[in-house]
């Protein structure tokens, strides 16, 4: 019985260990060059994107974003992400963001919402991707970029508090 316990605290402490090893290597080399191409992808949105309609900055108020007029819709063949980074690629494709048969629909990057062109943009979409927004000018990129790859890690993307959060509006905010 000692020695199962032996190996079982054993295997504890190595897991602890692993996933500690595993966020300082994310922290280090993956978040810096991400959110430096995030925010230069988020300051390219802002100069092209289309501003928020009426009707969408309404609902960008109702959210509780306190510069609606700041956020920039931007309509592309496919959402950006820094394939030309063989790390960032890489952990991408490990961590599921892209791949054969991923299709990412939208990406918020501070006030710029990346939106795929043939993605239908309904009432609550738009709102789960405006909570993004206010997740953002709540902290900053670097924060909530820095969050969400610890809360992949230790929750996964569906359970990870600001897709919670988010997939909740979801639903708060349905089509008229």
């Amino acid at each position: 019985m000692a020695k199962v316990k032996y190996v079982v605290a054993t295997l504890l402490i190595v897991g602890a260990a692993a996933a500690f090893f595993h966020q300082r290597i994310i922290a280090w080399l993956v978040l810096p060059p991400y959110i430096e191409w995030a925010a230069a992808t988020e300051s390219a949105g802002v100069a092209a994107g289309e501003p928020l309609n009426a009707q969408q900055l309404q609902l960008a108020r109702d959210i509780g974003i306190l510069q609606p007029e700041q956020v920039r819709l931007v309509y592309v063949d496919e959402v950006p992400f820094p394939y030309h980074n063989l790390l960032l690629k890489t952990v991408g494709e490990a961590l599921g963001f892209i791949g054969d048969g991923i299709i990412n629909n939208a990406q918020v990057f501070g006030y710029s919402i990346y939106v795929r062109k043939d993605y239908q943009l309904t009432r609550p979409k738009l709102a789960h991707e405006l909570v993004h927004v206010l997740q953002i000018e709540r902290s900053d990129l670097t924060a909530v970029v820095s969050q969400h790859f610890a809360d992949l890690a230790r929750y996964g993307y569906d359970d990870s508090p600001l897709e919670v959060e988010a997939y909740k509006a979801n639903s708060l905010y349905p089509e008229l």
